[in-house]
């Protein structure tokens, strides 16, 4: 899956001169929480709503809160803004993008298209995402169990999770206890609790939980 099918567009974006007051309103107003800076079509920098609300004149607290008003209508969105930013492309796998959100703490990448914005891929996204991957919306039981790490291990119990008239609704690996394993999260459905936990016993190293999931 590519950021092009998950991102959010058309994006919400603010010009460089904006006042602060205003980007805010605009981002309370439309739900967000960041927004790309563009200036004559091209990126040139992203703000967050973290960014405006900590945003103050210098020796603020000696002024009145008249003067502290009129200042802070005059600090523009290019006063705040981060200007390097870290962007993805509409080809760029959905796991990349969630990596490099990951790997520098950040909440959200422009998705460009040359020098031009068009979207935004945000830690939302990739929430809703892990709920579609994970079925967390779909009843049904969920295990999590070791499997070997052996080709083939997991095709045997899903062809027996098959057989048994079920249906798996998703599935994911990670590492295991150790190099012989792998974790794996299964749902599936049309299957009952003992049903699903005699066929974990024949396939299964060990069963760390199996429970019943439904909205």
């Amino acid at each position: 899956m590519l950021v092009g099918e998950r991102m959010t567009h058309p994006v919400v974006n603010v010009p460089p001169d904006m006042a602060i007051q205003d980007a805010l309103q605009l981002m309370k107003k439309e739900g967000i929480r960041r927004t790309p800076v563009v200036k004559d079509g091209k990126l040139v920098g992203i703000v967050s709503d973290k960014d405006l609300l900590n945003a103050s004149p210098s020796q603020a607290t000696s002024l009145s809160v008249w003067e502290l008003h009129y200042l802070l209508s005059k600090i523009t969105v290019s006063e705040v803004m981060t200007e390097s930013v870290i962007v993805v492309t509409e080809d760029t796998p959905i796991e990349e993008a969630a990596r490099i959100m990951a790997d520098n703490k950040i909440g959200g990448l422009p998705v460009v298209r040359g020098s031009g914005v068009v979207g935004i891929i945000t830690e939302t996204d990739i929430f809703r995402l892990m709920l579609e991957l994970t079925g967390a919306r779909e009843p049904g039981l969920r295990a999590t169990f070791l499997l070997t790490d052996r080709p083939g291990e997991l095709a045997k119990l899903t062809n027996a999770v098959a057989e048994n008239h079920g249906n798996v609704i998703a599935v994911g690996t990670f590492s295991g206890d150790d190099q012989a394993t792998r974790e794996v999260m299964m749902k599936v459905g049309g299957l009952d609790e003992a049903a699903f936990r005699k066929i974990l016993e024949q396939h299964a190293t060990k069963i760390k939980d199996l429970r019943n999931c439904c909205n």
